[in-house]
């Protein structure tokens, strides 16, 4: 899960950090690093993803009304 960027000739150091924070988020690296950093329980996982389903349900009939 490596991330390079190389340098173009004559480019400034500020837009190679730029594009470097710009793969960084799209690839989601900070995210998935963020997850992993705790163990989580399996019950535990599955209960965080009944909840989210239900706000999604919740926000579904919230938008059709």
């Amino acid at each position: 899960m490596s991330t390079i960027v190389k340098a173009k000739k004559d480019e400034p150091v500020a837009s190679i950090i730029r594009r470097f924070k710009k793969i960084v988020a799209a690839e989601q690296i900070l995210k998935i690093a963020k997850k992993k950093e705790y163990y989580i329980k399996p019950s535990q996982l599955r209960k965080e993803k009944k909840k989210e389903n239900e706000r999604q349900r919740a926000r579904e009939r919230a938008l059709q009304q």
